[in-house]
């Protein structure tokens, strides 16, 4: 099974105002330099969580990047979002030894709890579920990783209760 990317619209999000102060020291950083893009959008997603249309608007003009390159390097690129996260990005293995233990219930289940389809962040943006091709935990099929912590050996039921359980620690 091949697992695609899920392509919804292209579409750059905003969520009201957002302290373009915050990427001033950065475009002063790369502003100039060669091959200033990458670094550029990387490091404005690290510090907004994603990559705000007021935000492109603001390198473009400061740093003198085109704005249609920016928008085709950050829709090119899987690691770049426009749209917001969740606090928590759960990422459900599909590859080949997950697929065959049958993550698809893990996802499902996931989607089924959270009310959200893969690729969607919750409406309190405290979880983003993601199918991805390999988390490379092989012997722990079906396996779904949040954060740097890996979770193997899953039923769908087991999922669910883990971001729970997640949430109600972090409710207290």
């Amino acid at each position: 099974m091949r697992i695609s990317r899920i392509y919804q619209k292209d579409e750059v999000v905003d969520l009201g105002p957002v302290d373009l102060s915050l990427i001033e020291p950065l475009i002063t950083k790369y502003k100039g330099k060669k091959g200033n893009m990458i670094p550029l959008l990387q490091g404005t997603q690290d510090i907004y969580g994603y990559l705000p249309r007021t935000a492109f608007e603001k390198i473009a003009a400061d740093a003198g990047l085109n704005l249609s390159d920016m928008f085709g390097v950050a829709t090119f690129y899987a690691q770049f979002r426009l749209k917001p996260v969740g606090k928590h990005i759960i990422k459900v293995c599909h590859g080949t030894a997950c697929h065959v233990q049958n993550a698809k219930e893990i996802t499902e289940a996931l989607e089924e709890a959270l009310k959200v389809k893969d690729g969607e962040t919750t409406e309190d943006r405290f979880y983003t579920l993601e199918s991805v091709a390999c988390l490379g935990c092989c012997s722990l099929a079906p396996v779904m990783m949040i954060a740097d912590t890996a979770y193997g050996k899953l039923t769908g039921n087991e999922a669910t209760k883990i971001v729970k359980n997640i949430r109600i620690m972090e409710s207290n």
